[in-house]
């Protein structure tokens, strides 16, 4: 609606006058309405500047009614603060304001969705804020009237046109098709965002009521995918793979949706060796646990072993174990060294048993380890809850991404329904802060990171280790689709963007390890040289 200044009869009260007798014909520049510039330009210049004022002229002239504000009066506290949100979120953009509506409606309410824009103690702060506020219930309102009426006089009549009405009513609210969820986890740092999204609540702020279930190995959890039990999985980074194309078990469809963790892992060895292992040679003749045949943990100390010379399956012994169960077989003296996540390298420590040789990142900086995975059939059956467990995820991963978190996600994953860990222990991973059991203490600050965008080249050099380990027969090996068949990575990117996440727009990248990096234009050419330098 437009206005023009007709007069003013005193320093503070102002009379108004509609412009619906103009007879231009001419749209306005400035709004599209029919009237002139230089009116509309009057409006703007002669607002009272003063938030009281300028409610009792909208009043006065007619823009809200005097009950108006005894409506306000009466509206409850999560009413004003979803306009008050919508209307700052929004950016007066009729699809903007109507995709923050359904966000709200899928995060369950107002205090979620301010929870899941600006973390878990946002909801108190606001409350804080108003109960501390020197304002008035009264004048708070107002505020809200005056910010509402300035945002429409100042977009004045900016109409959305018919297709964008359109578009916006047709892409509605997705109802979920299902909210009670069971998800697999084994009990390692790993699975830190799928973890702590239940007690953190990142899970609900979606709609969402989900059962984690843990299990023991991977197996488990293959087998339990497999046969329909789950709803969604923990696994590891290749798993997706590896079980799409029916390598060591029934082929059987998944997708990666988002990446749980990076870096994480390391090479421990126990204490009777210390300061005989200065590097992958030296390895010879152990026994070396590792969580499961398809597994960057397995993958990447096979690439270690090789870069000094030694066949990993002729030079030593690589033993499938379950994590949980690796520290016991150390300590009675059963594996000489394992790979496993950080959670039990750092146990190894804190139990005097074992001494951190190297992390993972040394040998590829920022490689994934697990990840969140789902069966293409339960996608299709379910897709809405699809996006949203997984945009659970991605929201709970960028926020234990947040270095200032990390002590609150520790505590949250520690108990003996998840990880069972000491607090110290997870602190010790989380925060990067760490002594590595040969004296030294260490500050590694990426010594994990939570970074939910699953670039295709992860799939590309992992796809290369398993042809080159024989886990994957040569005329499998059709990288590019493997890569975009498994890999969810424009979702991931989408579901971020939603969160207001900045997530990158190119597919893949150079991935540089420690011997040559991998250039995923080129996995063939990559393959031939590492066999061609260390050997199968």
């Amino acid at each position: 609606m437009a206005y023009r200044s007709v007069s003013l009869a005193s320093p503070v009260q102002r009379t108004y006058s509609l412009g619906g007798n103009s007879v231009l014909s001419t749209p306005c520049s400035m709004c599209g309405r029919v009237h002139s510039a230089s009116d509309h330009a009057n409006v703007m210049v002669d607002m009272p500047q003063d938030p009281a004022d300028l409610i009792a002229d909208l009043t006065q002239m007619g823009f809200y009614r005097p009950q108006t504000l005894a409506v306000a009066e009466a509206m409850s506290q999560a009413e004003v603060r979803t306009a008050l949100f919508v209307k700052m979120a929004g950016q007066n953009d009729p699809k903007r304001e109507r995709l923050v509506l359904d966000l709200i409606k899928l995060a369950g309410g107002l205090d979620q969705a301010f929870s899941a824009t600006f973390g878990p103690k946002a909801g108190e702060f606001f409350a804080d804020a108003q109960i501390k506020s020197q304002f008035t219930r009264r004048k708070f309102l107002q505020n809200v009237a005056v910010g509402a009426a300035l945002v429409t006089l100042a977009n004045c009549a900016q109409q959305p046109d018919q297709e964008a009405t359109e578009e916006s009513t047709s892409s509605g609210t997705r109802e979920l098709e299902k909210t009670d969820l069971s998800i697999a986890f084994l009990p390692i740092t790993c699975a830190t965002p799928i973890i702590m999204s239940k007690p953190l609540g990142f899970y609900e702020r979606q709609g969402l009521n989900v059962t984690l279930m843990k299990y023991a190995s991977w197996a488990l959890v293959r087998d339990a995918a497999i046969a329909g039990e789950l709803d969604a999985y923990h696994m590891l980074a290749p798993m997706p793979i590896s079980i799409s194309l029916g390598l060591g078990s029934t082929a059987f469809p998944l997708k990666l949706a988002s990446i749980e963790n990076n870096n994480g892992q390391g090479i421990v060895v126990a204490k009777k060796h210390l300061g005989k292992v200065n590097g992958p040679a030296d390895f010879a003749g152990m026994s070396i646990a590792i969580p499961f045949d398809y597994s960057n943990h397995n993958l990447l100390i096979r690439y270690y072993l090789a870069s000094g010379g030694l066949d990993p399956d002729k030079d030593v012994r690589l033993l499938v174990t379950p994590p949980p169960d690796a520290i016991a077989q150390m300590s009675a003296g059963q594996i000489d060294a394992f790979i496993l996540p950080d959670n039990f390298g750092q146990r190894a420590v804190f139990e005097d048993i074992g001494f951190i040789h190297m992390l993972t990142k040394d040998l590829w900086p920022g490689h994934p380890c697990c990840a969140f995975a789902a069966s293409q059939n339960w996608i299709d059956q379910h897709p809405n809850t699809f996006r949203a467990v997984n945009k659970a995820i991605i929201d709970g991963a960028n926020y234990a991404n947040d270095p200032a978190n990390r002590a609150e996600v520790a505590a949250a994953i520690a108990p003996r329904e998840y990880l069972n860990q000491p607090v110290e222990v997870l602190e010790a991973v989380m925060t990067g802060n760490f002594d590595d059991g040969q004296g030294n203490s260490l500050e590694v600050p990426d010594r994990i990171y939570f970074d939910p965008y699953p670039w295709k080249s992860f799939s590309g050099w992992i796809s290369t280790q398993l042809v080159r380990w024989g886990y994957m027969p040569t005329d499998q090996a059709n990288y590019d689709e493997i890569a975009e068949q498994v890999f969810l990575t424009d979702l991931a990117r989408e579901l971020s963007e939603e969160l207001g996440v900045d997530a990158p727009q190119e597919l893949t990248r150079v991935e540089n390890l420690k011997t040559a990096p991998f250039d995923p234009a080129d996995p063939e050419g990559y393959l031939k040289a590492q066999v061609d330098k260390f050997g199968r």
